[in-house]
């Protein structure tokens, strides 16, 4: 080692005095923090004004536009009943077109996304809830018919058109 690897202030190597090592690097100063974001507001939506505490009268419902598909049930029934307790499913949709032509709203002659008219998609789904209730079965591909349970403990209250 030579002299200028001491340190003249304490005769300390170089390398292990506080004199002679180099000062630390600072790192840059860290930019300015964005304040916190508030939190979103958050509001319970009320369906009425009348549960918001507004005296205004609520709105009166919009009209359906189509004829849900549990108004089918009893009318598919009644038509099976009369029938026998089976029939062919397009008598049956032919049949239920004539009954209920007037009562068909007109979102349900429009046709949907598979092309067929939207009643009797409706018509078919009302079929289906009946044969998950028990009432109805399709012994073959086309036909519809009341099970034992269906002919005897529903019979529906509807006027005969």
């Amino acid at each position: 080692m030579s002299a200028t690897d001491y340190c003249d202030l304490c005769d300390l190597p170089l390398s292990t005095c506080v004199h002679g090592m180099p000062k630390p690097v600072e790192p840059p100063p860290a930019p300015p923090k964005a304040p916190p974001k508030a939190s979103p507001v958050t509001r319970r939506r009320t369906t009425t004004a009348a549960a918001a505490g507004s005296t205004a009268p609520a709105a009166p419902a919009r009209p359906r536009r189509r004829t849900p598909s549990v108004d089918f049930k009893p009318w598919i029934v009644k038509l099976l009943q009369e029938a026998g307790g089976q029939a062919e499913s397009d008598d049956l949709l032919t049949e239920l077109a004539e009954r209920l032509g007037d009562v068909l709203r007109p979102g349900d002659l429009e046709k949907g996304p598979t092309g067929e008219v939207r009643w009797r998609t409706a018509a078919r789904t009302a079929r289906k809830e009946l044969a998950d209730d028990g009432l109805l079965l399709a012994p073959r591909p086309g036909t519809w018919a009341l099970t034992d349970r269906g002919r005897v403990e529903w019979v529906p209250d509807l006027p005969s058109a």
